[in-house]
């Protein structure tokens, strides 16, 4: 069954909303006599409730219905698996006051849990600050301590036992308050990055994300976005981005279809001709090569900035998307506040506001030439590859090993001059600082 948010447009339901919190309370937090007779099936599906209620609470409407249990999740994951030739496992990480508790499920398996009491919410909250404050600057190793710290205890407690023996390659991560923002992909183990073993996703609740799977075929590509702000940086690498992407797609091989593209830049880049273009067709991917940010406080805060003004979090679901074809939103140049509960709902609900099955956002404000060079190989391995998050981490794995085959970084001097490039480094783009804070929201497939 399709999401029901690309499958049927959204109406707010005021009363449910409103009292998804109590009633969740009611249900996560009954009686001690009641509390004896749960299932573990019912703490996961009151878990997923939970959930449900945090992002429909900040969003103020109803997003959908929380119907599969852990069982049909379970089942779920084999299906998928064996459309997709993965083996996908979903983790959620809920951080508690005085614990860390986790949750494992793999394809057609029962819920695996783990209580981390040495763990509590605080010292996991320092340690992943510590970790982003770190890995958001482009050199040095100053992150390893929190990497490796923060992967002993949300995938350590499963790896040696479950993950490796069950051959499971893509983790569906769904996250609580304080680690919605985690750069997952540069978790480390003393050895490896996380990212050079599972493909992964940040998902809200695996009862909000569509589980069906359909591979990318050639179809419609709109990319969009400014190089030139009048109170903002500069990203004069996009017109490059905009165009290699496009020409990524249209080069693929494999395929008897071509994809057709169209784009928008700079003083054309308005609200008017977006929605315009969005209304004309339906598109597979939508690109924004922009600023965007994700702040405290409620969704209207939060924006995407356009040529001509700054479209609100809050509007995003207003615009004209052509549901349920829209496959991949990709924002190339945003940010959120990580460590900020409203900040992470924002980022993490991104897929669920407009409606599309999947999206890539960065968490911090990442290098101009780093974010063209991982997006110039992300498009050239979606044709390749069988779901959007094995694309995503062949990209990453390709800066991570100074591999960028897909863009020639030396030609941008020639293209835009020293001048403009003057505080982008040409060098290495291993360092996670360049790749790690991409982050595929909601369906990895």
């Amino acid at each position: 069954m399709k999401f029901l948010s690309r499958a049927l447009s959204r109406r707010h339901k005021p009363l449910r909303w409103l009292l998804a919190p109590l009633i969740c309370l009611l249900i996560i937090a009954p009686t001690p006599a009641f509390t004896q007779e749960l299932t573990l099936s019912q703490k996961v599906l009151n878990m997923e409730l939970m959930l449900e209620s945090e992002y429909e609470t900040y969003f103020g409407e109803d997003l959908a219905e929380v119907t599969q249990s852990p069982e049909e999740i379970a089942i779920a994951l084999a299906r998928v698996g064996e459309e997709t030739g993965t083996s996908p496992a979903v983790l959620w990480a809920m951080p508690r006051e005085d614990h860390l508790h986790l949750v494992l499920i793999m394809p057609n398996g029962e819920p695996i849990v783990r209580d981390l009491y040495d763990v509590p919410k605080d010292l996991l909250a320092k340690t992943t600050e510590q970790f982003h404050r770190h890995i958001s600057r482009p050199s040095g190793n100053a992150y390893m301590p929190a990497a490796r710290k923060l992967y002993d205890w949300i995938i350590g407690p499963y790896e040696d036992e479950f993950l490796t023996p069950a051959g499971i390659d893509t983790l569906l991560v769904c996250s609580g308050d304080g680690l919605r923002g985690l750069a997952l992909p540069a978790l480390y183990d003393g050895e490896q990055f996380l990212v050079e073993k599972y493909n992964t996703a940040s998902i809200p609740a695996f009862n909000l994300i569509d589980t069906d799977y359909d591979a990318i075929e050639p179809g419609n590509l709109l990319a969009v976005g400014a190089s030139e702000f009048q109170d903002l940086s500069p990203l004069p690498a996009v017109p490059v981005e905009l165009s290699n992407i496009a020409w990524q797609l249209r080069t693929a091989e494999g395929s008897d279809r071509n994809w057709q593209d169209r784009s928008l830049l700079n003083q054309s880049f308005t609200l008017e001709n977006f929605n315009t273009l969005l209304s004309r067709q339906s598109y597979d991917i939508v690109h924004l090569a922009t600023h965007a940010e994700f702040k405290p406080g409620k969704p209207e805060n939060s924006y995407i900035q356009l040529w001509d003004q700054r479209l609100t979090l809050e509007d995003v679901n207003n615009l004209d998307w052509q549901l349920p074809n829209l496959e991949l939103l990709v924002l190339s140049a945003c940010e959120t506040a990580v460590g900020d509960s409203n900040a992470e709902l924002g980022f993490a609900g991104l897929a669920l506001r407009s409606g599309v099955k999947s999206a890539v956002a960065s968490l911090w404000d990442v290098s101009d030439l780093g974010t063209l060079a991982l997006m110039s190989e992300f498009y050239h391995q979606i044709p390749q590859t069988a779901t959007k998050a094995e694309a995503l981490r062949q990209a990453q794995l390709a800066l991570l090993k100074d591999q960028t085959d897909a863009v020639d970084l030396s030609q941008l001097q020639k293209s835009y001059g020293e001048k403009a490039l003057a505080n982008e480094s040409l060098g290495s783009l291993s360092h996670p600082f360049y790749w790690a804070g991409f982050t595929m929201i909601s369906s990895p497939w």
